[in-house]
């Protein structure tokens, strides 16, 4: 590595954020750049520390070393080539990835790991800048036709491939934009869709051809596109929200919090005026602790909520890892979110027990129970403390408790698609039970990260390839590694 000891030099640094009072009157990015000097030397940080573990802490396997060892020698375009042969989107994971690979990075064990996502979205935007990312032409094509129902992450990704494997792509997508999740899950202040459109305008150009406002069953049928092409790829996502099966569910102003995200974010792209679901004035409950509910409070921040509550049922995390959570498993640590700072109440170990209502049908009130968490062989049961039940103000609340397996919308009926008990579809090396649909990112493994969707996605493609053609010239993941050719020279 180019600073031998850059990681007993320099500390860890991250870029400063906009103050909270000024961020909640927009829905622009949250970070300001960062400085080009201090870059360098967050690079430097990486050690030469011979067993990459950032390498199987990354779904995708990305090449980190190599890449920070390029930043730090201000070797722009090679950095850029050593990332985009594994990741073909880091514009979007340098922004809105939990970095997996941080938390298996060496110099985590005992001190703060290098800033491996913030370096990713770097080299991404330096080479937008410097021209490097250019439409990248198939070399030929190969006759063969593939359809991709659904444009988010894993879409798109599976898409990226199977055109550069030479075969003609079309993307259908149900909405009006390209992206999906990406673009109606995930609020505009952690991902501003001006990145989507760049990247599918360089697909565009490329040969992907995108079908909006196209739904299977509505105005195109399975049948058609089973007989139009030689190979389908079902990316849909995971988008069942699992219900909060409790009395009151059905009062008005109980919502699953995507109802409320993806409106927002058309709201924002002026596709509709107003979101139907408004938080101004009112006391939000969020029942959920993950990244989609801390979406919800810094959306609802953003409405002018009276107050917010973020509740969740299991107990506070500790601040360090503990014991039982040793480098380099991911660290089950209190994560505070930007929105969090933005302002909400967060409160663990409790229970949601009855949504309470007025004569309009509409929620007043949420009735909570404390709970107390025992071990017992070996498992986390709970109880109810006694003498904690009440119940709080609340005229809007929102479900982000996860998400059970694909729509119930009858796609995977259509495809003849088997399922499991489970409710995710039957896949065996990404190929389904009907023998030209293949499947990817949540729709075939369950509610994960983006991350993984994008690796999905190209695991996928190869597999797709190989169908199509007998063999893969396509990379592919091995052993938690990518087998890179031609592109770049490790």
């Amino acid at each position: 590595m180019g600073a031998k000891e850059g990681f007993i030099q320099y500390k860890r640094e991250l870029p400063e954020s906009r103050s909270p009072e000024e961020r909640i009157n927009d829905y622009k990015e949250i970070y300001k750049p960062f400085d080009a000097k201090k870059l360098n030397e967050q690079s430097a940080r990486c050690m030469d520390c011979g067993i990459p573990f950032c390498h199987q802490g990354c779904p995708l396997g990305n090449v980190i070393p190599e890449f920070n060892d390029a930043v730090y020698h201000n070797e722009w375009e090679e950095a850029f080539h050593i990332l985009r042969s594994t990741n073909n989107f880091p514009e979007f994971t340098g922004r809105i990835c939990p970095a997996p690979c941080e938390a298996s990075c060496v110099l985590g064990i005992n001190k703060d790991p290098v800033a491996i996502e913030l370096i990713e979205k770097n080299i991404a935007e330096k080479a937008y800048e410097l021209g490097f990312v250019k439409p990248k032409l198939p070399k030929g094509r190969t006759g063969k036709t593939v359809a991709v129902i659904g444009s988010g992450p894993a879409g798109l990704a599976a898409a990226d491939q199977l055109n550069q494997a030479g075969h003609e792509v079309t993307v259908f997508e149900k909405d009006k934009k390209v992206g999906g999740l990406l673009r109606y899950g995930i609020p505009d202040f952690k991902l501003e869709k001006w990145v989507i459109d760049r990247r599918v305008e360089v697909m565009e150009q490329e040969g992907v051809i995108f079908s909006t406002e196209t739904e299977i069953g509505f105005n195109i049928k399975a049948e058609n596109i089973l007989s139009n092409y030689d190979a389908v790829v079902l990316a849909t996502g995971a988008a069942q929200p699992r219900s909060l099966n409790i009395k009151g569910s059905d009062l008005k102003g109980v919502h699953f919090a995507m109802d409320f995200l993806g409106k927002q974010n058309q709201v924002i792209a002026g596709e509709i005026k107003e979101n139907p679901i408004s938080a101004k004035g009112k006391d939000v409950i969020v029942i959920g602790g993950g990244d989609t509910g801390s979406d919800c409070i810094g959306t609802s921040n953003r409405h002018g909520a009276k107050s917010i509550t973020q509740l969740e049922l299991l107990p506070k995390p500790p601040q360090q890892r503990t014991i039982l959570n040793p480098w380099p498993e991911w660290p089950m640590t209190l994560k505070t979110s930007s929105s969090h700072e933005e302002g909400a109440e967060r409160v663990f170990s409790i229970l949601t027990k009855e949504f309470v209502g007025n004569k309009k049908g509409e929620v007043t009130g949420l009735v909570l129970v404390d709970l107390e968490w025992k071990e017992e062989n070996g498992r986390m049961l709970f109880v109810e403390v006694p003498g904690t039940e009440r119940t709080v103000p609340c005229d809007l609340a929102f479900i982000a408790i996860g998400y059970i397996g694909p729509a119930e919308n009858g796609l995977l009926e259509a495809f003849k698609v088997e399922k499991m008990e489970n409710s995710l579809p039957k896949s065996k090396n990404y190929q389904s039970t009907s023998k030209k649909v293949f499947l990817a990112g949540d729709m075939r493994r369950g509610q994960s990260l983006v991350v993984w969707a994008i690796s999905e996605g190209r695991e996928a493609a190869v597999r797709v390839d190989e169908f199509l053609m007998g063999s893969s010239s396509l990379p592919r993941k091995d052993e938690g590694f990518y087998q890179v050719e031609e592109e770049v020279t490790l």
